[in-house]
């Protein structure tokens, strides 16, 4: 018997309808480049965040608001957030699949919100893959076409597994692993349809994983 029991995270994506939801990596990744030539390729866009605008939740939710396109009555706060990707109405229309690129992420290793911000995330992402409301429930046809949606912190100088403990820590229905020097972030709860069942903890993970 395997004395890893548990099911390997799977490695992140920018064009498949599944987890990993967020990931942190270095910018100098060779993975984010030829994620976003295939993204691009198949039709997808890619929108990218300055970090240093996202040090303050104000500012983050300003920033979202602008460059993803969320409409007027955007309500600013992190339910909102994750109507507002579930229900995607800015570039693309939700017929497209997006890549939201954070360039510059490190200065939100110190955000008090960060785990929130990461859940926000991948429940929007959740949705918008799956095309459900809030409680898992499929939207009507006419309602809208389930697209990919994937984030991805892109890392200057902090490395990926600096950033699992508050993400981990922000709810119970986060797992967070670091496979091959990148955190991937998911949702695990029963609660969120074709989400992971649960990852190794991230000690496990980071061991097994090449560097």
């Amino acid at each position: 018997m395997s004395p890893h029991p548990h099911p390997a995270p799977p490695l992140p994506t920018l064009t498949a309808r599944r987890s990993p939801w967020v990931t942190f990596t270095p910018s100098a990744d060779p993975w984010v480049a030829a994620a976003e030539e295939e993204l691009r390729a198949a039709g997808g866009i890619v929108l990218r965040l300055d970090g240093e605008e996202l040090h303050e939740a104000g500012c983050l939710h300003r920033a979202f608001a602008r460059e993803l396109g969320f409409p007027g009555y955007y309500g600013h706060n992190w339910d909102a957030m994750v109507d507002c990707l579930g229900d995607w109405h800015g570039p693309g229309h939700g017929k497209q699949d997006v890549a939201v690129l954070i360039d510059g992420a490190d200065p939100l290793l110190g955000a008090e919100f960060l785990g929130v911000f990461v859940w926000a995330l991948a429940a929007g992402a959740w949705r918008a893959n799956f095309m459900v409301d809030a409680d898992g429930d499929p939207h009507e046809e006419s309602y809208g076409t389930p697209f990919a949606l994937h984030f991805v912190f892109l890392l200057d100088r902090t490395p990926p597994e600096a950033f699992a403990g508050a993400v981990a820590a922000a709810d119970p229905d986060l797992a967070a692993a670091v496979v091959d020097g990148r955190l991937v972030v998911t949702l695990t709860d029963a609660e969120w349809p074709g989400g992971d069942p649960v990852w190794p903890p991230v000690a496990e993970v980071t061991a097994l994983s090449p560097r």
